[in-house]
């Protein structure tokens, strides 16, 4: 994913279609002067409907497409036609997207299966012909329904990555390193803070070809969760992860507080977030002894936590074996 293709938030308006009016017509024949009603119903305005695509890794598609309209509905004809149907406007949407209230910020819906679709603004229901208002009192109802207006507003699509590990850690904690490591993936690397500017995902192949999915979210810095750094707009990302590996440089001045910190961090962002499965893992361990490890793991009690190097391969297979056992319990 190339960091200028990758859009996770937009913020569209959408207008569904009007429902067609309902006919009001009379029957007229060569020798049926007076037939009475025969009116058909208008056709329903078009809805919204975002669908999702598991081929989908972005809402790029939708960044320049700031007004979507759907179809109106066709009036009613005579001997009790029926109008057509608005055209649906239907968004394609990778998995992973919430739509919200443009204004409120209300959650509308969320798509996650590939194929579901939501409909997220529904069309006017199309107005009803003067056949149904034909009474014992009144034969020859001269009027119909008009049919119901659209529904119109802003509504923001934003996309939380769908993937089995978020690696969570300081900036230049080597996050991307291991994801390039242990994956497929090329994420941009480089020993200044800030390189990965957009989630990266690999796919971790694991013994007897089973894999599971890692994400690469940009770094977390202390107040993220009030914005600071890249903050709020990836911190999103880490809900959608079933388990966390929380990653902290072996040349840290203190291990636990910095942990601490990434914890605190999403616990003020979402508390959830701390009912996850979580492992510390300490990277650049190749420039570590066993003494200097010893003495790390003393101050990281009841933590689960283990050394690697994605330099070395220190501990790498270790790693993917642990999460494995984790993710599949």
């Amino acid at each position: 994913m190339a960091e200028t293709n990758f859009v996770d938030y937009v913020k569209i308006y959408f207008k569904s279609g009007n429902g067609g009016p309902g006919s009001a017509h009379l029957r007229r024949e060569k020798f049926v002067p007076k037939g009475g009603p025969d009116g058909g119903d208008g056709g329903r305005g078009g809805h919204i409907i975002l669908r999702g695509n598991k081929q989908l890794w972005t809402l790029l598609h939708l960044k320049y497409r700031k007004h979507i309209f759907a179809g109106h509905g066709e009036p009613g004809g005579r001997q009790r036609s029926t109008g057509a149907d608005g055209e649906d406007a239907i968004l394609e949407v990778p998995l992973g997207t919430v739509v919200k209230h443009g204004d409120t910020g209300e959650f509308i819906c969320e798509i996650t299966h590939d194929g579901e679709e939501q409909v997220i603004m529904h069309g006017g229901r199309g107005g009803l012909g003067n056949t149904h208002f034909k009474s014992a009192t009144n034969q020859t109802p001269r009027y119909a329904q008009p049919g119901e207006e659209m529904e119109e507003g802003w509504r923001i699509l934003e996309l939380k990555i769908l993937a089995d590990v978020g690696l969570v850690g300081l900036p230049s904690a080597g996050k991307s390193t291991l994801l390039s490591v242990v994956s497929a993936a090329k994420p941009k690397i480089a020993d200044y803070p800030f390189t990965t500017l957009t989630p990266n995902l690999g796919i971790v192949s694991h013994r007897q070809q089973q894999s599971f999915v890692m994400a690469d979210i940009p770094g977390i810095i202390e107040g993220a969760h009030q914005g600071r750094g890249l903050g709020l707009r990836f911190l999103r990302h880490i809900e959608r992860n079933a388990m966390l590996l929380f990653m902290v440089p072996a040349d840290s001045d203190n291990h636990l507080k910095e942990y601490n910190m990434l914890l605190h961090e999403l616990e003020q962002y979402n508390p959830e977030l701390l009912d996850k499965e979580r492992v510390l893992a300490i990277s650049k361990s190749d420039m570590l002894d066993h003494e200097l490890m010893n003495e790390i793991s003393r101050g990281l009690v009841n933590i689960p936590h283990i050394f690697i190097s994605s330099v070395s391969g220190l501990n790498i297979q270790q790693l993917k074996d642990t999460i494995w056992q984790i993710l599949n319990r």
